[in-house]
């Protein structure tokens, strides 16, 4: 366990920390909060291991909020990645993020701090958690976050602490509104949705991505309104997204990065109105390339998300 002073003089000086302000994807109601002027977290930042969880210990102003998200669609990948991005955005930076297996299942989650029922759910088949710091103030601020649902509503806690005197006491919300695109005509679903039947996989052709993004440009989404359109009308179909890069880059780097182009696909089908259970994310880097890397041509090839038939009926 790694401890750390709570209050460290910087070597420079501090510059001010934006505020977090978190935006949901459905409108979320405050079911806690708490806060304490001084107080000891031990925040996880690793797996539930060996019979015990790698800790640091965090001082400071204390701030524990819980919401419920009303979005029966939005899958706990999505609702977590679009939570990271907003606070990798005011200066965070991520410290262990993992889900249910590889957190440790039941036991990773009953050894960490979690509000009880009914203002925080876990479903201990489906959680998400990550741990952040932000050293840009005058003391450190660390993070964490434990994303989870039940059928129909998504659940967040985050523990916020440290800051010294100028932490914030609240964090205000609001409510995304997604473009929405108009629905594809069923005449137009053929060829994409008949090589995902008879071959079990097909590429969404028209996701383009830059070397080292997971960017979607904004008039790339037409194959995700199709996929959206067809699981929407076949709520039994489940399909994975598996995100793919051209060699450029480590290994490591390139899977993480995969990872986030196919959920940042999937992050666009929950939008469309996709069932939470209906799809998964995940990425393979460059293991699997479709064209030879030694081409601009064939990297861009390389560079795709892949939409797999998992239903087995």
């Amino acid at each position: 366990m790694r401890r750390l002073a709570p209050y460290l003089l910087a070597a420079v000086a501090a510059q001010p920390v934006a505020a977090l302000d978190l935006a949901f994807s459905g409108p979320a109601t405050q079911t806690f909060t708490g806060t304490e002027a001084f107080a000891s977290y031990k925040l996880p930042i690793g797996p539930f291991r060996d019979g015990a969880i790698a800790t640091l210990v965090a001082e400071g102003p204390r701030l524990q909020t819980a919401w419920k998200v009303e979005s029966a669609s939005g899958t706990t990948l999505g609702v977590a990645d679009n939570l990271r991005q907003q606070i990798e955005a005011v200066g965070f930076e991520l410290l262990y993020e993992c889900e249910t297996q590889e957190c440790g299942g039941f036991d990773f989650r009953f050894e960490t701090e979690v509000l009880p029922e009914p203002n925080m759910h876990i479903d201990l088949g489906d959680y998400r958690y990550l741990a952040a710091q932000r050293l840009g103030g005058a003391v450190p601020e660390y993070l964490s976050l434990f994303v989870s649902r039940s059928a129909t509503l998504g659940y967040v806690q985050m523990i916020l602490i440290g800051g010294g005197e100028e932490a914030a006491t609240e964090v205000t919300t609001t409510t995304q509104t997604p473009t929405v695109r108009p629905t594809v005509q069923p005449a137009n679903l053929g060829p994409l949705i008949e090589r995902l039947e008879t071959r079990g996989s097909a590429v969404l052709q028209d996701l383009q991505f830059e070397t080292g993004s997971s960017e979607l440009a904004e008039d790339s989404y037409q194959t995700l309104q199709v996929l959206a359109d067809y699981l929407k009308a076949n709520p039994s179909r489940t399909i994975a997204l598996v995100g793919h890069t051209d060699a450029e880059g480590s290994l490591q780097g390139n899977i993480g990065l995969s990872r986030k182009r196919a959920q940042a696909a999937a992050n666009w089908l929950v939008k469309l109105g996709v069932r939470s259970g209906q799809v998964e994310a995940d990425g393979v880097g460059y293991l699997a390339p479709v064209a030879s890397n030694l081409t601009e041509e064939g990297r861009t090839q390389n560079r795709r998300v892949e939409a797999i038939l998992t239903s087995t009926q």
